[in-house]
């Protein structure tokens, strides 16, 4: 269906949700209140209930996205700001990135929209394949670590969430430009603000000829919101859909591919009262891929993949200012592909945690579990968590937190099959434990200084090994890989309107390359590498590097992340 259909079906629903507002006010018993604008900065993610930026006994980088969006071409512009983010992007215009947080491989990171799972059951490669347009997002959190007891599966190395918020005022923005090689893009934003009911509409497109052969791009995307205050509190509905083709010369190969991702997201969320919150969202994305863009009879995939998912969620206060936290999710996926077949899964979950700040107090201290149960055979998952924070003084705050985090595998993983690739449907689920520690310190309003530092064990970790190069690559789980790190920040306002930034990470792994290597599986990984015709050419050094390996016993955690996705696994 065309974006501009799709978005005229939601327009409709958006104005039927906003005369059901304009009732005369007297029908009402009770008066619903104003629609929240919050001023103080909170914090969605790794915490039972919106918590403010200082308070968080986590690792959370928040990032403004509306303030800063003339000036962004894509979300992943603004995500090069974590340098504890490593993002691959192979084509302009957002096309395609794969994003990895802290050493962990790009299946590794949970990607949400307004809490609602975005990660894609057929490959983590469309995970950043947002429906929604950079114009329509206010700001984008960054969690740390994992976090799957109160987000689910995929969390294991961190969370990103980018989040919409309900205009403040009413306002229209047209925007335009064009640049090098055929570089076009127009947007657009409508926003109407009330005092008890919102919407905004938004819309973008951009499109390039490339700056070299088969790497053109064209994007569309449109996204509806809207925000209703009834006696039962705020209804948000949402509708986007997107629309991307690019040539996709040397993204997976040496080969001039073409591909084109298409989807849409449906969601609701309606409070209950001042306690509960109910959702459901439903996503569906296709995928069409070319192997040979000016040959397409020779190798095509083409992916139609959905999925839904529905939570309810209830906060109990204890004393005055704590909080027990009770939910409940359900969720599922299918896929129907002439490559990977016809599979659907279903999964349930139920959680609890506990957020105790006591008042007039120093410290802070959240606990959770998690147990998820999967179709097929009833497995079952706990995923506990803990994490605190204690305040020194009113300038430093010493914090930790420890948790579990799991991914199941994708179907890629699973049944993905060409020449050079074989999943394997054995694969048993990825996890981890991880645990961290860190102080932040602001002498003044105008300077921050954060430091952390984490460990990370994983178990049964999902990547592709082959015994020679003749061979093919075959998924499998490995295990043995753990590694520590560390990541610091500094933040200088020297005036109004004027910030500087600077921010360092790094980690250490061992074992994991090793064992690697001694399967002779030809992937290297203490040697940075930049592009596929590198990776060719190292592979030959497998030997000297186990050896270089083995007497150090480490390497950068960075040239971990690098190697992986840079595998020729997955068109």
């Amino acid at each position: 269906m065309p974006v501009s259909k799709m978005l005229s079906i939601a327009g409709c629903l958006f104005l039927t949700a906003c005369a059901q507002t304009a009732l005369p006010q007297s029908a009402l018993p009770v008066p619903p209140a104003p629609i929240p604008h919050s001023i103080e900065t909170m914090v969605v993610l790794g915490s039972a209930v919106p918590t403010p930026l200082a308070e968080s006994p986590s690792s959370v980088l928040i990032l403004p996205v509306e303030s800063r969006a003339v000036a962004l071409e894509s979300p992943q512009d603004l995500l090069r700001q974590d340098s504890s983010i490593f993002l691959e992007q192979r084509g302009a215009g957002g096309g395609q990135a794969d994003l990895a947080l802290r050493g962990g491989t790009f299946e590794q990171a949970l990607v949400l929209l307004n809490g609602f799972r975005i990660n894609d059951s057929q490959t983590a490669h469309h995970n950043l394949d947002l429906p929604v347009p950079l114009e329509a997002m206010d700001s984008i959190q960054v969690l740390h670590g994992a976090g799957s007891t109160l987000h689910g599966e995929d969390a294991l190395s961190g969370v990103a969430d980018f989040l919409t918020a309900a205009p403040a005022l009413s306002s229209l923005r047209l925007g335009g430009g064009e640049g090098s090689f055929s570089a076009n893009e127009e947007s657009l934003l409508a926003a109407l603000a009330h005092k008890r009911w919102s919407g905004r509409l938004t819309a973008s497109r951009n499109s390039s000829a490339g700056f070299m052969t088969d790497r053109d791009y064209q994007s569309e995307d449109g996204s509806l919101e809207s925000w209703t205050s009834s006696r039962l509190g705020v209804s948000d509905l949402m509708f986007a859909a997107s629309d991307r083709s690019f040539g996709a010369n040397q993204f997976y190969g040496p080969f001039a591919s073409w591909e084109r991702t298409k989807g849409w997201f449906a969601s609701g969320r309606q409070e209950l009262g001042a306690r509960t919150v109910a959702a459901f969202g439903y996503r569906r994305h296709t995928d069409e891929f070319i192997l040979l863009r000016e040959a397409p009879s020779v190798y095509e995939n083409n992916h139609i993949d959905g999925s839904w998912q529905a939570s309810l969620r209830r906060t109990v206060p204890i004393a005055s200012t704590s909080v027990l936290l009770f939910g409940l999710e359900s969720d599922g996926d299918s896929i129907q592909s002439n490559n990977l077949g016809l599979h659907a899964r279903i999964r349930g979950a139920g959680y609890v945690d506990l957020d105790l700040r006591p008042a007039k107090k120093r410290w802070n201290l959240s606990a959770g579990l998690r147990v998820e149960v999967f179709s097929g055979g009833a497995q079952t998952v706990l995923s506990p968590h803990l994490a605190g924070s204690f305040r020194m003084t009113d300038k430093l705050k010493l914090r930790a937190s420890g948790g579990y985090g799991f991914r199941i595998p994708t179907y890629t993983d699973l049944y993905y099959s060409d020449p050079a690739t074989n999943g394997n449907p054995h694969l048993k689920p990825e996890s981890a434990w991880s645990g961290e520690c860190g102080a932040d310190w602001a002498p003044s309003s105008r300077l921050s200084i954060s430091a952390t530092g984490f460990y990370n064990r994983q178990h049964d970790t999902i990547d592709y090994v082959r015994a020679s190069p003749a061979l093919q690559w075959n998924a499998t789980n490995l295990s043995g890989l753990h590694f520590l790190g560390v990541e610091s920040s500094l933040t200088w306002i020297p005036a109004r309107n004027e910030t500087i930034q600077i921010a360092w990470s790094a980690g250490f792994i061992e074992r994991y390359a090793v064992r690697v290597c001694s399967q002779l599986s030809s992937r290297e990984y203490p040697c940075r590498m930049d592009g596929l015709a590198e990776i060719q050419s190292r592979r030959d050094q497998c030997g000297t590097n186990c050896k270089a390996i083995s007497a150090a016993r480490h390497c950068a955690l960075e040239c971990l992340a690098i190697s992986r996705m840079e595998r020729f696994a997955d068109p």
